[in-house]
C-alpha cells in the first residue's frame, strides 16, 4: 500500500507539473491575444496570427482537460451557442435502444426524445444532422431506456466529423487559411467565425496526436529512411523586436518507394540544428528506447553528421551530386559538366530498367553499374587535378569525391534508392502552403501543422482520399482503444462496411 501511495503521489505530482506548465503557456497565449501589441502587422498577418493563437489556446485547454481528474457531467462547463439557422436543410439520424423490452417482460413505451443538432458540410452545402434519441419507459418498473450519446472528437461539439475533416484538409492540404474558409462558409449560407474554426483545429490536433505518434513508431521500424528539411517562417517570441519572424524548419522523414510501408512524418522545429534529427531518430538511445540504426538517405547537410557518428549509416543522394554538374553545364556551358552528366545518365538508366523489380533483381542489375561508377570516380579524380582550387568546377567535383562511399552505397543494397528525390517530392507541396500561410504563428502551431500533414500526405501516398480518411478517423477515434489505434493508420485503414 505504501508503494502504491508513493506511485500515486509521484503520478499526481508529475501531472500537476504538466498542468502548471500548460497553464503558464495558456496565460502567455492569452496575453499575446488580448494585450496591446507594440508590433504592427498587416490585416492579413493579424488574421493569421489570431487564428493561430485561438488554435493554440484550444489545444492547451484540451490537454489540461485530459490531465485533470474526471468530473461529473453536471460539473462540466456547458457550451453556449445559438440555434442553427432554420433555413438549412436537416437530416434526421435516429438512435434507439437495441431492446425495448423491460427486464420484467413488459414492452416499453416511447415517452419522448432528445434532439441534438450538429452542423455538417458537403463542399458548398451546409446541412444539419438532427440526432434524435428516443426515450422509452416501462410503466411497470418506472425504468427509462435511451440510446447513449455517441462519443465525439469534440465533446458536445457543434460540427460533424465531415465538417472538421473539411476544415483540416482545406487548411493543411489545400492551403486555405481560416479567414478564407470563413468567407467560403459564409457564401455557403452559414457564417462560422475564424476563432471558432481555430478552436476546432486546435482540439483536433490534440486528439490526432496519438495517431501521429503511432505512425512515427511504425516509420522508425524501417531499416531505410529518407530525410530532408525545408524552411518555414515562424513568429518570434514576445519581446524579440529585431524582425517579426525567424527561420524555422519542417523536417521530413519517409519510407522509400521500395518499402511496403508508404508513410511520411513531418517534424516541425525552430531551427535547422542537427539535434532535431537526432531527437526524431532517438539518438543516442536509451535502454528503454533503442536508437534507430538504419540507413539514412539524405543530402550533404552537416546537421546529419552526428547521426552517422552514433551508428546511423549514411546513404548519399546522387541527384544532389548530379545537380552540381548540371549547374556548370546550364550556366557556363562547361564541358566537364556535360561529360559528368553523361556518366550520371548511364547510372540512372540502369535504375530505370529495375524500377518495378524486387530487391534481389535490383541488386543484380546494379552490379552492372559498378564499372560505370568506378569509371566516373576515376574521371573525377583526374579532372580535379586539372582545375584550380576554389573554382565552381572544383567545388562540384569535391562534393562527389568527399561523399563517394555514401553516394555508391546503393550499389550493394537493393533496398537503397539512388537519390533523395522521393522525400523531396513529399516536401514540394509545402512550398505552396508556405506562400499561403505566410508564417507559423508559434512552435505549437507548427507542430500541429506537421502532425496533421503527416496523416494527410501519408493517406495520399496510400491512394486514399484525405477527406474520406480523416472524416472516418475522426468518427472512430474517440471510441478506439489505445492499444488498437494503429488500425487507423493510413496504410492499414479501411472504411467501415
Amino acid at each position: 500500500m505504501r508503494d502504491a501511495l508513493r506511485a500515486a503521489r509521484a503520478e499526481a505530482a508529475f501531472k500537476q507539473a504538466i498542468i502548471d506548465k500548460l497553464t503558464h503557456e495558456n496565460a502567455i497565449l492569452k496575453r499575446l491575444k488580448f494585450a496591446a501589441q507594440s508590433e504592427r502587422f498587416s490585416a492579413e498577418q493579424k488574421s493569421l496570427l489570431d487564428e493561430t493563437l485561438d488554435s493554440d489556446l484550444a489545444a492547451v485547454a484540451a490537454e489540461i482537460e485530459g490531465l485533470q481528474p474526471s468530473r461529473a457531467a453536471g460539473e462540466r462547463q456547458q457550451p453556449r451557442r445559438g440555434k442553427l439557422p432554420a433555413h438549412l436543410p436537416r437530416r434526421d439520424v435516429r438512435h434507439e435502444p437495441e431492446n425495448t423490452t423491460c427486464g420484467c417482460g413488459q414492452a416499453m413505451q416511447r415517452i419522448g426524445e432528445d434532439v441534438a443538432e450538429k452542423l455538417d458540410y458537403q463542399p458548398g452545402v451546409f446541412t444539419v444532422e438532427r440526432h434524435i434519441r428516443g426515450k422509452w419507459v416501462c410503466k411497470c418498473c418506472e425504468r427509462i431506456v435511451q440510446a447513449p450519446v455517441a462519443p465525439h472528437i469534440i465533446d458536445k461539439g457543434l460540427p460533424t466529423t465531415g465538417l472538421l475533416a473539411q476544415v483540416l484538409v482545406a487548411k493543411y492540404l489545400d492551403h486555405l487559411p481560416l479567414y478564407r474558409q470563413e468567407a467560403i462558409f459564409e457564401r455557403a449560407g452559414h457564417a462560422i467565425s475564424r476563432s471558432t474554426l481555430a478552436q476546432w483545429v486546435g482540439e483536433c490536433g490534440v486528439q490526432l496526436q496519438p495517431l501521429v505518434d503511432a505512425l512515427t513508431a511504425e516509420l522508425l521500424r524501417q531499416r531505410v529512411l529518407h530525410a530532408d528539411e525545408t524552411p518555414v517562417a515562424m513568429l518570434k517570441a514576445a519581446g524579440q523586436r529585431d524582425g517579426k519572424t525567424h527561420r524555422a524548419y519542417l523536417w521530413s522523414y519517409c519510407s522509400t518507394q521500395f518499402s511496403p510501408l508508404q508513410a511520411v512524418v513531418f517534424d516541425f522545429a525552430d531551427s535547422r540544428g542537427g539535434q532535431h534529427a537526432r531527437g526524431f531518430l532517438g539518438l543516442p538511445g536509451t535502454p528503454t528506447k533503442p536508437a534507430w540504426q538504419g540507413k539514412l538517405v539524405c543530402d550533404g547537410f552537416t546537421g546529419y553528421k552526428a547521426c552517422f557518428e552514433l551508428g546511423v549509416t549514411e546513404a548519399g543522394c546522387m541527384a544532389h551530386a548530379r545537380r552540381k554538374f548540371h549547374e556548370l553545364w546550364a550556366n557556363h556551358g562547361s564541358q566537364v559538366g556535360e561529360q559528368a552528366l553523361k556518366f550520371f545518365g548511364q547510372l540512372y538508366e540502369v535504375e530505370r530498367t529495375t524500377a518495378s523489380a524486387d530487391s534481389a533483381a535490383r541488386l543484380e542489375a546494379r552490379q552492372t553499374a559498378r564499372p560505370l561508377a568506378d569509371a566516373l570516380h576515376q574521371w573525377l579524380r583526374q579532372q580535379r587535378q586539372r582545375v584550380p582550387d576554389g573554382s565552381a568546377t572544383a567545388r562540384a567535383i569535391d562534393y562527389s569525391l568527399k561523399r563517394w562511399v555514401a553516394l555508391t552505397r546503393y550499389l550493394d543494397d537493393g533496398d537503397l534508392p539512388l537519390d533523395n528525390n522521393w522525400v523531396e517530392n513529399r516536401i514540394r507541396p509545402i512550398a505552396l502552403g508556405r506562400q499561403n500561410w505566410l508564417f507559423a504563428g508559434s512552435l505549437r502551431a507548427g507542430k500541429r501543422a506537421a502532425a496533421v500533414m503527416s496523416l494527410i500526405h501519408s493517406a495520399r501516398l496510400n491512394g486514399l482520399d484525405p477527406f474520406a480518411y480523416l472524416r472516418d478517423v475522426l468518427e472512430r477515434l474517440p471510441a478506439q482503444p489505445a492499444s488498437r489505434v494503429d488500425e487507423l493508420l493510413p496504410h492499414r485503414w479501411s472504411p467501415l462496411a
